[in-house]
This record gives structure tokens, C-alpha cells and sequence, in this order.
């Protein structure tokens, strides 16, 4: 399972490999209100954007609510992890959580690195492996790995880790029924999240205009 947004649309045009990785997902979840419009404006069959908080959580919710499942948490602080523990335990008891692993925090991984993670995880043998390093690097990981890793479902979450934890505030419903749950976001990271907003948006919204643009020549 991953998330798409405007912003992982952009990026993949031009990493073939983070392409090939949501290519592939048996679950790719339109995180992002722009993936939404741009599906109403083309007349695809998407209503609406389903985040990746939203996915966990009902995910989590169902999982509890049939007997629990067992949770693997990789990515993040050892902090952030804590706090996610403590409150899936508390307000999902049936979830048992068999193991969560902090890597170190490189662009990319040695082999001694991924080998250490993956004995980790096979050892702990969870049912669900959550994982949250930010993207594409999250993504491309799983993708690399997806045939040595004995795991069932597998899904990328990211931010997930940081707003279930309490460590960073997703925004209100009143933004994110408005579409503009990014800017709240944008306004207080805006040094890490420039590039995605103003510079991917954009584009990709030119992208789905001139895509319009070609429906309608046909149409007539």
C-alpha cells in the first residue's frame, strides 16, 4: 500500500524507480485533494481523497475490532515510535505491537543497514509492516525489498508516524474539507515543503489541464 499525491506524481515523472514502486502497489490511496480534483475535472471514478491517517486508522479500527493483528512499525525516532506504541495500546488493545526498529537517519542504506532491518522484522514476523520514512525513499525501500520481507500487507504511511504520535498537528477538518489542508502545513514547514507546494502543485495541475484540454479536442 502507498499514497499518491501531487507532489509523488512529479517526483515519479522523473525517478523511474519511485514509478515503479507505486506502480506496483496493490493499494495506491489518493492522499492529497489535487489527485481528487484533478479525477472530477477528468471524469474518473474517484469521489474523493482518502489520506494515509484515514487509511491507518480504519484500518486499525477493523483489525482491532476482529481480533487484533501484529503491528511492526519501522521508521522515525525512537520517540516518536514510543508515543505511537503507547497510544495504539491504549486505544486499540487488540493490537499486539511485535516490534518497531528506528533506522539510521541516510539517504540511502548500506547493506549492513538493510540486512539488520529486514532480519528485524522476518524475526518479529508481523502481520503488518507500517512504514514511515518519508517519501520516495519509503516507497523505493519497499520496492527493493518487498520479495525478502515476510510480511503480508505492507503499507507506506510517512506523516502517519509524526500525527499519530502527537509530535506534529495535522490540520482541522475545516481545512481539510476546504481542500487546503497543505497550507496550515505549508505555513509551518515551509522550508521543507516549498518545493511541494509551490513548485509540484503547479505543475501538476498544468499537467491535468493540458490533459483536459486533449479530452475535450477529442470529444468534439
Amino acid at each position: 500500500m502507498a499514497c499518491a499525491n501531487p507532489h509523488s506524481i512529479v517526483v515519479a515523472s522523473r525517478d523511474k524507480e519511485f514509478q515503479a514502486a507505486l506502480k506496483s502497489a496493490d493499494i495506491l490511496m489518493p492522499d492529497g485533494y489535487g489527485i481528487a480534483l484533478a479525477a472530477k475535472m477528468l471524469g474518473l471514478p474517484l469521489k474523493e481523497r482518502v489520506a494515509g491517517s484515514e487509511f491507518f486508522r480504519a484500518f486499525t479500527l477493523l483489525a482491532n475490532k476482529d481480533g487484533g493483528l501484529k503491528y511492526f512499525f519501522l521508521g522515525s525516532t525512537k520517540h516518536v515510535l514510543g508515543l505511537m506504541v503507547e497510544r495504539l495500546c491504549r486505544e486499540f488493545p487488540s493490537i499486539f505491537v511485535c516490534g518497531t526498529y528506528s533506522p539510521p537517519f541516510k539517504e540511502e542504506f548500506s547493506e549492513e543497514d538493510n540486512k539488520k532491518m529486514i532480519d528485524i522484522i522476518n524475526s518479529a514476523k508481523p502481520d503488518v509492516l507500517w512504514v514511515g520514512m518519508t517519501a520516495p525513499k519509503q516507497e523505493k525501500w519497499i520496492y527493493q525489498n518487498r520479495y525478502i520481507l515476510e510480511v503480508p500487507f505492507i503499507g507506506a504511511i510517512g506523516a502517519v508516524f509524526d500525527f499519530y504520535a502527537g509530535t506534529k498537528q495535522r490540520p482541522s477538518i475545516f481545512w481539510q474539507k476546504l481542500g487546503l489542508e497543505w497550507l496550515p502545513r505549508f505555513m509551518r514547514e515551509p522550508r521543507r515543503l516549498w518545493e511541494r507546494n509551490l513548485k509540484s502543485t503547479p505543475i501538476f495541475l498544468l499537467w491535468v489541464l493540458h490533459e483536459k484540454l486533449k479530452q475535450n479536442r477529442r470529444n468534439r
